[in-house]
């Protein structure tokens, strides 16, 4: 029997933003998923005894701890295991909390970014193992208010027209503001959630779902494989993996 695979902790902020295809591509590389609801109170585990770290999105502020005290942990944990050097992946509020941990200002941008929208890739991601899959331009799911200053010593990766900061990295840790790992199902159920819901029609209009979820069923299949191109990227070349351990 072979040995198990080495563990990721996924920090889930909602029960309905998983890591979707980044999960796919860790179940493929025979990865063990330790999965902690941070919202739900789920205690936050030792670091020290993880591969690396996948936090993803929620419909929260990084810097909302009036309203979820959590998250004064989160960074922490998140600032600890990264300064010293475990391999990070964050998505949307994800990236957010890995700026905030980093010392750089997370806040309120213009106006929400929201739709599957074009993002383009810097010239320094040439030179990163993880962002060198990058395409110069690529479409994306956005769907956030909030966004970022870039932190010290970090290397921006990716950019929009409407936010700067789009995907950078420190380190071995990575953030990405856009989704790539996210399908139409998923995005319908998205649009159930209140806070996502709001975003979407003070953006789009009050009917803005359907075509939405149009946009990104039409994108679906690109976005996922590059989701899954980028991910399994950092799974060798971060994390440290030699091979795929499963097909």
């Amino acid at each position: 029997m072979a040995a198990p695979g080495p563990t990721l902790i996924v920090l889930q902020h909602i029960a309905c933003e998983p890591p979707a295809a980044y999960e796919e591509e860790m179940l493929a590389w025979g990865v063990q998923i330790e999965r902690i609801m941070v919202d739900q109170g789920d205690a936050l585990p030792d670091w020290r005894e993880c591969a690396g770290i996948v936090a993803m999105g929620g419909p929260m502020g990084a810097y909302e701890d009036d309203r979820f005290p959590w998250l004064v942990a989160e960074r922490r944990l998140i600032a600890d295991a990264v300064r010293a050097g475990t391999p990070y992946w964050g998505v949307c509020l994800g990236a957010q909390l890995l700026a905030a941990s980093l010392g750089a200002r997370v806040y309120p941008g213009p106006g929400a970014e929201v739709g599957v929208l074009p993002v383009f890739a810097t010239p320094a991601a040439a030179d990163d193992p993880v962002g060198a899959n990058l395409p110069a331009a690529f479409s994306a799911l956005q769907w956030h208010g909030d966004t970022f200053d870039l932190p010290e010593g970090a290397v921006q990766l990716a950019r929009s027209d409407a936010y700067e900061q789009q995907a950078f990295v420190f380190r071995r840790a990575y953030g990405l503001q856009f989704h790539l790992e996210v399908d139409a199902a998923l995005g319908t159920e998205w649009g159930a959630v209140p806070a996502y819901a709001d975003s979407l029609q003070a953006t789009l209009g009050a009917d803005a779902l359907d075509p939405l979820i149009a946009d990104l069923s039409d994108a679906e299949a690109d976005s996922i494989a590059l989701a899954r191109e980028l991910f399994g990227s950092w799974l060798e070349h971060v994390v440290g993996l030699a091979r795929r351990l499963a097909a």
